[in-house]
């Protein structure tokens, strides 16, 4: 594999198969696109990814697919068939990474696993998202973001005591992706280093990745013998830290991580030198024990303010604090709108709006490409291996590969 430092990405040239569906391998793909990678998205012929299907609320198309999935080549292969495993080869021949996140054993059976692939593909860098990892007694389970959370912890500490909750984003399958694309850029960049070598094989697991993302209420717990109790919207670890209503029907969020904000937001905000002077919140774990006191000092004082007064006064004292905002609310956030975060891209039913991926890196336009139609790929895609229109038509009536895209609305027409 050979990257031109000139090409418009930086990972220009890199060419990645994708066995994916749902969210974790796609948003890990995804964001390989947003850095330039060429994302060849190998999908069932009859539906192909399920996530395509989860609604309809996106001018007929599912909010998590066109989420995840912009920048990407859809190309259909039945690989139940001996054609379309032999084709999903040619294309590994090419390919400089594999990302897969099927069902338990799946890649087994299609002959993919890290020995056959290593032995088939030895440059190709192959990386498997699953549930709980091998060689444990979940292995074998599939696994979904929710059940993942629960299994990991993660509902535990989230919503209020007595009523726990899965937060609200996808939270195992987006930190998994993203961890599988840190991963390969890694090993690609590792390669780069020593030069050719090897195949490499990566696994990342849902499981695995959640148990980080708990390593502070893991920490806690082994080292006090306590289960910190879930605080909605506020955090075991320090305080006066949460969200208070306020005189105009609006909600702050207001948060202080140190003595030092504490005694401003005490002496400056509250206008309570008695506060700033207790000896029950002169340090944060006082203040943690005692937070059912400060939070309602605050919000006595927050529900006699407006939210903009709340705010003004919070910036003018260096203290933290945030506007409760629902999705709607954000949508139209002006801190997204003036510094363009907005993008409109192609979909198989007409252009949306999607925002840029969070990195900025000066001097790179992220291509933002279009949303794939199930199959609208395959025939360019396969021609570029070498396969003729005469063998294309051949694979299409046999049906190992899926039928000819026609554009929106018709990618199940022959």
């Amino acid at each position: 594999m050979i990257i031109d430092p000139q090409a418009a990405g930086p990972l220009a040239g890199v060419t990645v198969v994708a066995l994916e569906q749902a969210v974790s391998a796609p948003m890990c793909t995804r964001t390989l696109a947003d850095f330039g990678a060429r994302v060849i998205k190998v999908e069932n012929p009859d539906g192909g990814d399920f996530a395509r299907y989860y609604d309809d609320v996106v001018e007929g198309q599912a909010a998590h697919f066109v989420w995840v999935n912009r920048g990407k080549e859809s190309v259909t292969l039945d690989l139940k068939s001996a054609a379309g495993v032999d084709l999903l080869h040619r294309l590994l021949d090419r390919a400089d990474v594999l990302v897969a996140n099927l069902a338990p054993g799946a890649l087994d059976r299609l002959g993919l696993s890290p020995a056959e692939l290593e032995s088939r593909h030895p440059d190709l860098i192959s990386l498997t998202i699953d549930g709980f990892g091998a060689g444990g007694p979940l292995s074998h389970k599939r696994a979904y973001d929710l059940l993942v959370q629960a299994e990991a912890g993660v509902c535990a500490v989230t919503g209020t005591a007595g009523a726990p909750a899965k937060p609200g984003p996808p939270v195992a399958d987006v930190t998994t992706g993203l961890y599988a694309a840190l991963s390969i850029v890694a090993s690609l960049c590792g390669r780069l280093r020593r030069g050719p070598g090897p195949g490499t094989a990566i696994s990342v697991s849902l499981f695995d990745t959640m148990a980080e993302m708990m390593g502070y209420h893991l920490t806690y717990a082994r080292h006090s013998g306590i289960d910190q109790q879930p605080l909605g919207m506020s955090s075991p670890a320090v305080a006066p830290y949460g969200a208070y209503p306020t005189a105009d029907g609006q909600t702050v969020v207001l948060g202080t991580t140190n003595d030092r904000e504490w005694q401003r937001l005490a002496r400056d905000i509250l206008q309570r030198p008695d506060l700033a002077a207790d000896d029950r919140f002169r340090t944060n774990p006082g203040r943690v024990a005692h937070r059912a006191d400060l939070d309602e000092a605050i919000g006595s004082w927050c529900a006699r303010h407006d939210l903009a007064e709340v705010q003004a006064a919070a910036d003018a004292a260096g203290i933290g604090n945030a506007r409760y905002n629902r999705p709607s609310e954000v949508l139209a956030h002006p801190q997204l709108s003036e510094r363009d975060r907005w993008r409109g891209i192609d979909t198989p039913n007409g252009p949306i709006p999607s925002l840029l991926p969070p990195a900025v890196i000066e001097g790179y336009h992220p291509p933002m490409g279009a949303v794939p139609g199930l199959g609208e790929h395959t025939d360019a895609v396969l021609g570029e291996i070498g396969c003729s229109a005469a063998e294309i038509e051949r694979w299409r009536a046999d049906g190992s590969i899926g039928r000819r895209y026609l554009g929106t609305g018709a990618a199940h027409v022959r």
